[in-house]
């Protein structure tokens, strides 16, 4: 299969880490003949699916969480991206919306996904990875995190001690209960 449509998604999809197939069927004239072009490169192995109705041309799973949004990757996931966990782990992608938590297989590995309410999401900024630039919990918003996911280990103070802005984190813990508060303050001693 070669014409100009099919070289257009080609470039499309090298340019943009994922791509939902809306944007796809935008590119060519009619809507029949992109999911023909869609189905051409899937069978090729030109292009993968992340997850229903987005793909790609790159083979990280972390690019689950640009088809997950609002979405950041977090708990260990994110003490990797700050230095603060030594050990691999899957990507761990925490979202507002609606979707079925747990292990997911994506691009040949797997990832986590966690939901977290909308009122609690915040706290995160865009790191590099590679030629990307990811959606990713800053100290304090992991630190949050790991105790509200119920995975705050007992070593878990002296990796955040001295990574922790305190005002930030005091900041933060004002969205959440006086208990909670307290919770995550006794994990930092």
């Amino acid at each position: 299969m070669r014409d100009k449509q099919v070289d257009r998604v080609r470039e499309y999809l090298r340019k943009t880490p994922v791509a939902p197939v809306g944007s796809i069927l935008a590119l060519v004239p009619n809507r029949e003949y992109g999911h023909i072009i869609v189905n051409h490169l899937l069978r090729r192995g030109e292009i993968k699916r992340v997850t229903r109705g987005w793909y790609t041309v790159r083979d990280d799973p972390s690019l689950l969480v640009y088809c997950l949004k609002p979405a950041y990757l977090g708990l260990q996931d994110a003490m990797s991206f700050h230095g603060l966990w030594e050990q691999e782990t899957v990507p761990v992608v925490v979202t507002a919306r609606m979707v079925r938590p747990g292990v997911r297989e994506v691009l040949g590995g797997n990832a986590l996904v966690r939901r977290i309410s909308p009122g609690h999401f915040f706290g995160y900024d865009h790191l590099q990875s590679g030629d990307l630039l990811l959606p990713v919990s800053d100290p304090e918003k992991t630190l949050i995190d790991l105790v509200y996911f119920n995975e705050a280990g007992p070593n878990l103070a002296a990796k955040f001690r001295g990574r922790v802005d305190r005002r930030k984190l005091d900041g933060y813990l004002k969205r959440y209960g006086r208990a909670f508060r307290g919770r995550v303050i006794d994990a930092l001693r």
